[in-house]
């Protein structure tokens, strides 16, 4: 049933809204008639002209130094082998949006109908002219490396297999950082390869360029060890035949320093593990499952140090980490090839950066409290926002000097500071804040599960373990909604309205009472009061019945924060509450703040929720900058609205120092870097990118998340409550699936952060 609900999920996800992944995106303006004459024609003959004269203007006039082409004859798809060219189109679309969410390089698929090697070949020589690099994908071997190397030595662009060579360089990278743990040498240690494939062969070509020995070295594959004596033996298998007298994997094993296991599920069993030398290297690279569970592994050997291909692991080895950078390196100085000099730049570039300090925002995104360089973390983690301003920096340099890059980078400050430009974060920080709340997901009470947006939610959080929801509302009718969508697993219902709960209402209701009798409140009262699903929710959540709550889908915002305010409120209490909206733009995450709660606030509270926003912002790992808007920058105006502002800057100068935070500031000014240093170098935000938003009242913050998220198709997380004990989230009225699933993860996490503080 599990299978066919993933299924299910996965082919509506590629169907709609709109078939496939990717999608071409117009980059200049085309609103006008000189616009489009610019465009085509007859502005476009003049670039024509240039180029035909000086065929390297190519690259100044159009986007063939950022676009590469995903090509594969569909052979060798995955773990579903030979299923042709239409088939494989999904995997290299993913592939190209991959390349886009990394490194910003522009993706066309090309799926080819031929398996012929010299048809192959041909076709994509054909067509080369039209990119700046070639990625080759899902080819079989052997086939694979002979295409690969024809098309290295034919065309003058970058080409790379990242089948072979993607896994070798993460791998490598891994590998050293392992040896230099173990306190073993990469020329002394015996490597046991378990595969013969395309990524085999090229992980074990790269470990010998950092200096493996090739007597030290034992491939096998599933005939056995690949011996000199063996007969029919490919170019690529001989190469690495031994002459030692080993015949199986098992024997293979016995003092063995390092396994690397590119072959099949559940081969090497506990026996042979421990047959192997001190400190022993494994990385069990088959997917879905290992060569050998990990956490088998880890109960034999506590000295092991073990990678995987598997996300729910240490040391991921995940061809991410390598391919979207390697080839932003290689089209920023426009290489005639991918040569051994860049890859082995690569694996040293990612090897380095495993010892750096790992920066907050990837602490918080795995849930840890310090990540640092050891035996559970040899590689980084595909979230580091680093690796795009390291590798592609250290390929690049790789390529000028090995004589290969025809476009030298003179400014390395600037290149590596447009790298990191060229990537907002907040795809990733959604991917961080979904994978954080699946470290330890909570009970989360959807107050509105009759509806069938916030059940269609409430069900990936459940498949995808982000959360495991309670459904409140109309029993009869979630009963109904769930066959319908196919959401078969059992979770709990409550309808707050029907007999079987009146000794779970009663109790709330005396609960409720005992808070509010002096405030004119009957038990009648709170017994009626407590029918209404909101308050029943909230109570939940107080009451410890459930961790995290989550409403407001099908009502109007002050209708539903109303209840829990009242149902929250702390005798003699007078905490300030707010929201934050975080809003996820080409420019990067930005916080909006408070967009739905306070409706003038005064100096000191927007001081008040300057701090609450820089605290939520930590949540996510960010570390503030922040801007208090007004229609007046320092001071510019004396009315009474830009004063206010003005006030609550001294405020926060004053008792609140670490904050990150100016103003009064006008909105173009907090955002454009070079008109804030020309006319206000004395500001405090000068030179950094701000990414919070303080607005002077309701109005204005509310007004801007709602334009940004509609014209700018912007999306937000939020509204995000601030200032409550407890871990419930109101939504925006009409709120989509994707808003309610993200919701549904911050207050997981909300709910995570409150059980440490309590």
């Amino acid at each position: 049933m599990q299978k066919d609900q993933e299924r299910r999920q996965a082919l509506v996800y590629h169907a709609k809204p709109k078939p496939g992944k990717i999608e071409v995106v117009p980059t200049k303006k085309y609103q006008t008639q000189r616009d489009l004459a610019l465009a085509y024609s007859p502005g476009v003959a003049m670039p024509c002209q240039e180029i035909e004269k000086r065929d390297s203007d190519v690259y100044k006039y159009t986007n063939k130094g950022n676009l590469v082409a995903v090509i594969s004859n569909g052979t060798a798809v995955l773990g579903l082998g030979d299923i042709g060219p239409h088939a494989s189109k999904p995997v290299m679309e993913g592939k190209g949006l991959l390349f886009k969410i990394f490194a910003d390089i522009d993706v066309f698929d090309i799926e080819v109908d031929a398996k012929d090697p010299e048809a192959f070949i041909t076709a994509v020589k054909a067509i080369a002219p039209t990119f700046g690099g070639i990625n080759l994908e899902d080819i079989k071997a052997p086939e694979a490396f002979m295409i690969e190397q024809r098309l290295k030595e034919e065309l003058d662009i970058p080409v790379m297999h990242d089948d072979q060579h993607g896994t070798a360089i993460i791998s490598a990278a891994a590998l050293l950082n392992a040896l230099e743990l173990a306190n073993k040498k990469i020329e002394a240690v015996k490597i046991v390869v378990s595969g013969a494939g395309a990524a085999a062969i090229s992980c074990t070509r790269l470990y010998k360029a950092f200096g493996a020995k090739a007597e030290n070295i034992v491939m096998t594959d599933s005939k056995g060890v690949i011996r000199k004596d063996r007969e029919n033996l490919t170019t690529e298998k001989a190469e690495f035949a031994t002459p030692r007298d080993v015949t199986t994997l098992a024997e293979a094993l016995e003092n063995a320093d390092v396994f690397i296991g590119l072959s099949m599920a559940n081969i090497v069993d506990e026996a042979m593990l421990k047959s192997m030398a001190n400190n022993p290297i494994v990385f069990a690279m088959a997917n879905p499952d290992p060569e050998i569970n990990y956490d088998v592994a880890c109960s034999v050997r506590d000295d092991i140090i073990m990678a995987t291909g598997r996300s729910d692991h240490p040391n991921q080895v995940n061809n991410v980490l390598g391919f979207p950078f390697i080839f932003r390196g290689a089209l920023d100085v426009r290489a005639t090839k991918i040569n051994e000099a860049m890859k082995m730049a690569a694996v040293e570039a990612l090897a380095a950066l495993a010892k750096e300090p790992v920066p907050e925002q990837v602490n918080v995104a795995y849930e840890e409290t310090r990540i640092s360089f050891g035996r559970n973390y040899i590689i980084p983690k595909p979230f580091d926002p680093r690796l795009i301003a390291t590798v592609p920096p250290a390929v690049a340099k790789a390529a000028m000097e090995s004589g290969v890059a025809t476009a030298p980078i003179e400014d390395w400050d600037r290149y590596i500071a447009g790298l990191e430009q060229r990537l907002g974060s907040s795809q990733k920080m959604v991917r961080g804040l979904h994978d954080r709340a699946k470290n330890s997901p909570k009970k989360v009470v959807f107050t509105e599960a009759d509806q069938l947006d916030v059940l269609k939610a409430a069900q990936i959080v459940f498949e995808e373990k982000i959360a495991h929801p309670i459904l409140l509302g109309r029993k009869s009718t979630i009963l109904e909604l769930k066959e319908a969508i196919g959401f078969q697993e059992e979770v709990p219902i409550i309808d707050p309205k029907e007999d079987e709960q009146e000794a779970v209402l009663k109790q709330y209701a005396e609960l409720f009472w005992e808070a509010q009798k002096r405030r004119g409140r009957t038990l009648y009262d709170a017994e009626k009061i407590m029918r209404e699903r909101n308050y029943f929710g909230a109570m939940m959540v107080v009451n410890g019945d459930a961790d995290a709550m989550i409403s407001g889908y099908s009502r109007n915002y002050p209708q539903v924060v109303r209840p829990i305010l009242e149902i929250t409120a702390k005798k003699g209490s007078k905490r300030r509450v707010a929201a934050t909206n975080l809003m996820l733009t080409d420019y990067g995450p930005i916080f909006l703040s408070d967009t739905t709660i306070n409706v003038d606030p005064s100096a000191k509270e927007l001081a008040v929720i300057s701090k609450m926003t820089a605290k939520t912002m930590e949540l996510f790992g960010i570390t503030p900058v922040m801007a208090l808007l007004s229609f007046s920058n320092f001071g510019s105006s004396k009315l009474p609205q830009a004063e206010k502002v003005k006030e609550a800057v001294a405020y926060l100068h004053r008792y609140y120092p670490e904050i990150d935070a100016d103003g009064p500031i006008q909105s173009d000014f907090a955002l454009n870097k070079e008109m804030l240093e020309d006319r206000f170098s004395f500001s405090t935000l000068n030179k950094k990118k701000v990414n919070a938003f303080i607005f002077p009242n309701l109005d204005a913050a509310n007004i801007t998340y709602k334009l940004l998220k509609e014209l700018n198709e912007a999306s937000s997380i939020g509204p995000i409550l601030m200032g409550l004990d407890y871990p419930i989230h109101v939504l925006q009225l009409g709120a989509s699936v994707e808003e309610i699933v993200n919701m549904t993860a911050v207050a997981v996490v909300d709910a995570q952060q409150k059980q440490k503080t309590f």
